[in-house]
């Protein structure tokens, strides 16, 4: 032994030496923990898991958002992004120098649009024929026109629009907000999706409101925009009230032992949290999704009298009521792939236009009426555009031509909580192929997205595997604060 291990030690020593070995990795803890504590945005504590609300970042625009996910791909230079240089060009091919940088693409001529544009509103945004309603309220859209993704294809594209990256298993934008935010109202879903009754689920299934590796807390639940709002919602048989709130405090009860002896498992948390919730929402889902004291004015101005119009104007009106009773993820996807015209692009567009146009307007206008644009950001857009080339064209069949996927540079709409309203931002080239100036990426408006709620997408993260996951990943990310008020 050796005996200078007994001899008194000074601070001096200590300071010096205890940089090694576990004492030094202990000291390197306490420290920090002070130092975070004397600055607290040198890093963020991970949310607590429990659907609570949450402390933001820093103040934030908006309170609540609802998605108007146009899966398919609408085609941006026929609706949003007008190009005189390739009405110049129709029929010829598209220049190589253009190509530049992106996927090789199948030879074909360039098509111009057979819509007009018009300026529309004080800030004169330029918008296709087809979209009437909207245009109406072109004042309070900010129009990013510079986007862009990274696949052509339909799967990965959603992927990425949906999650930040090209694969499945990550938790998409909607089940991060949640996390991050929470929810006001405990007796509803944090992140609701209104798909389509009649159609088949969108591309990628439900996967698109998956939580991933989250919590399943905050993945999105599927409601039913008529009848029941859920299956099984109602119990099969009535029972007294007194009789049902002993069963649920005796299962309050044994949940309670159950997670004592098994502590740290965030899905047992989750799954006696989704059971609670299930119990609350026999009350409050029915009501929010009751439309009948809806005036008839509210539902004209919807659509909902019209067949063509029904479905999207319905769910929109849902989307408010929501939104009004504290859900903080709304995301309403339209019937099938309407927006994916690969052919008889003439007859196509213009039926997915008139699907949602006028309800989309409606629910702005509602939502400014009942002063709830200020505290609620709407998106608008698809996972891609499509290519200002005409697909299937020949000679003889121009009027039955579409146009492929255009990931390379598309438009998308914000509107709302934080918004500068009346602003176009960025450019794509001349034939509106592929974004050129102010390039927006998916992480980009992830971030902008979280921004405006309050989140820096630095800072929101879930601890994985020794890993702060994140909904930006580890991609260059910005905030795009030229359309932010």
């Amino acid at each position: 032994m050796n005996p200078a291990s007994h001899q008194p030690i000074s601070r001096r020593s200590f300071f010096s030496s205890v940089n090694n070995g576990i004492h030094g990795a202990a000291l390197a803890w306490l420290f920090s923990r002070e130092f975070l504590r004397a600055n607290p945005h040198a890093a963020t504590i991970q949310p607590e898991l429990n659907g609570r609300p949450q402390q933001t970042h820093f103040e934030p625009r908006a309170k609540a958002v609802i998605h108007l996910c146009m899966q398919g791909g609408p085609s941006q230079v026929d609706l949003f992004d007008p190009k005189p240089e390739l009405d110049r060009h129709d029929g010829k091919p598209l220049p190589e120098e253009n190509l530049k940088g992106t996927f090789q693409v199948q030879d074909a001529r360039l098509m111009k649009s057979p819509w007009a544009f018009q300026n529309h509103g004080q800030s004169g945004i330029e918008m296709s024929e087809l979209l009437p309603h909207m245009a109406g309220v072109a004042d309070q859209f900010a129009m990013i026109r510079s986007m862009y993704n990274v696949h052509p294809n339909h799967e990965p594209a959603i992927y990425k629009m949906q999650s930040g990256k090209i694969f499945p298993g990550n938790p998409t934008f909607g089940s991060w907000i949640t996390y991050g935010l929470g929810s006001v109202n405990q007796d509803l879903p944090a992140y609701v999706v209104l798909a389509d009754p009649t159609n088949r689920l969108p591309v990628n299934g439900v996967e698109n409101w998956m939580s991933g590796y989250l919590p399943p807390l905050y993945q999105g639940t599927t409601m039913r925009a008529t009848g029941s709002p859920m299956l099984n919602l109602k119990p099969e048989y009535q029972e007294p009230g007194s009789v049902t709130a002993t069963k649920r405090d005796l299962l309050k009860e044994l949940d309670r032992i159950h997670k004592r002896d098994r502590p740290h498992q965030p899905e047992l948390d989750s799954r006696i949290s989704n059971y609670e919730l299930a119990a609350r929402m026999q009350l409050t889902a029915t009501d929010a999704l009751d439309i009948g004291s809806e005036s008839e004015s509210a539902r004209e101005a919807y659509g909902i009298n019209a067949k063509e119009t029904e479905s999207f104007g319905r769910r929109c009106l849902l989307a408010r009521r929501l939104v009004e009773r504290g859900v903080r993820f709304v995301q309403l996807y339209p019937r099938g792939q309407m927006w994916d015209n690969h052919g008889n692009i003439r007859s196509s567009l213009p039926a997915a236009c008139r699907h949602q146009d006028q309800p989309v307007a409606a629910l702005i206008r509602d939502l400014r009426q009942r002063g709830l644009l200020d505290s609620t950001l709407i998106l608008w857009g698809g996972e891609f555009g499509r290519l200002p080339m005409a697909q299937g064209q020949n000679p003889q069949q121009v009027a039955k031509a579409g146009r492929d996927h255009g990931p390379w540079g598309f438009t998308t709409l914000l509107a709302g909580a934080g918004i500068k309203a009346g602003t176009t931002f960025g450019v794509t080239d001349d034939f509106g192929f592929a974004a050129a100036e102010n390039r927006v990426s998916i992480q980009d408006w992830h971030a902008t997205i979280l921004h405006l709620l309050g989140m820096d997408h630095e800072r929101l993260f879930f601890e994985r595997n020794g890993l702060h996951e994140k909904l930006t990943h580890t991609f260059p990310t910005r905030v795009v604060k030229e359309v932010l008020a």
